[in-house]
């Protein structure tokens, strides 16, 4: 190491070799990446990719096979970890959560249940600083005002947000969030992609798992295309987000433009 030069910082995740099989289905194949502390990335593929099967992996819910080949599978150059340590390398929304939140729970229980990695308080007796750092988060999210809500008296981006929150009260370093536009109107689109750009400027990573082209917001830089359980295409957003790389990913002619820092796919 060169004079002078601090310590090497291991990458936030490391995959070598990774393979997935669920169900007797192999549904990761022998996935090869690196993704560095607050980096913004993007992964890219159609319905039945692999995206939420990755996301398993990386939580632990998924384990690679061994076949012979040399296999890492490493968060901050560790080959092992737990859930506490997960707390504060990542905070995870995803449909499968908002699903378990559909519940007579106020916005606020779900920001304080992220502490307890729970689905709303159970009684709790929630201590001052939590209560602290839960005004913290609905004031930087701004959805303070809507706080005594219920969940099931929310709308999908409304709930969606607040689940942001929960993923935040650990102050992750990498927020990831899988499909998170789903069932989003125009409105709620446009104030979702205004927070995950607020959280992104903020200096957190992100890590965005998507099918849909304009959810990538300006600020991501880095994009990895995925398709039957495999990376395609891993690199710098203008050179992938092109009509030949997503035509060919989603199998259909597609006209890509940019406006607004955003790209948009339009069937020729």
């Amino acid at each position: 190491m060169p004079a002078g030069d601090g310590p090497l910082v291991p990458p936030l995740l490391e995959f070598r070799n990774v393979s997935v099989f669920n169900g007797g289905r192999q549904v990761l194949d022998s996935l090869s990446f690196t993704i560095d502390e607050g980096e913004h990335l993007a992964i890219l593929g159609p319905n039945g990719a692999g995206k939420s099967s990755l996301i398993k992996a990386i939580t632990r819910e998924f384990y690679p096979v061994l076949d012979g080949r040399k296999v890492i599978f490493r968060i901050h150059g560790n080959d092992v970890w737990d859930v506490f340590e997960l707390r504060s390398a990542f905070g995870i929304v995803s449909n499968d959560l908002q699903q378990a939140f559909a519940r007579e729970i106020t916005g606020r229980e779900v920001v304080l249940s992220g502490f307890f990695s729970s689905v709303g308080l159970f009684n709790r007796e929630i201590p001052e600083e939590m209560e602290r750092r839960a005004d913290e988060i609905l004031a930087f999210l701004g959805i303070g005002h809507i706080s005594t809500k219920r969940m099931t008296e929310m709308s999908s981006g409304e709930a969606r947000r607040f689940l942001i929150g929960r993923a935040l009260v650990h102050d992750p370093r990498t927020l990831i969030l899988d499909e998170p536009t789903n069932s989003l109107d125009l409105h709620a689109l446009h104030a979702f992609r205004q927070t995950l750009r607020k959280i992104a400027q903020s200096g957190k990573g992100i890590i965005l798992v998507t099918h849909n082209l304009p959810d990538i917001i300006p600020e991501i830089s880095r994009v990895i295309l995925m398709k039957d359980g495999r990376f395609v295409h891993d690199g710098r957003k203008e050179d992938l987000l092109t009509d030949g790389h997503i035509g060919d990913l989603f199998e259909v002619p597609v006209h890509v433009r940019k406006a607004g820092g955003y790209y948009y796919a339009m069937e020729e």
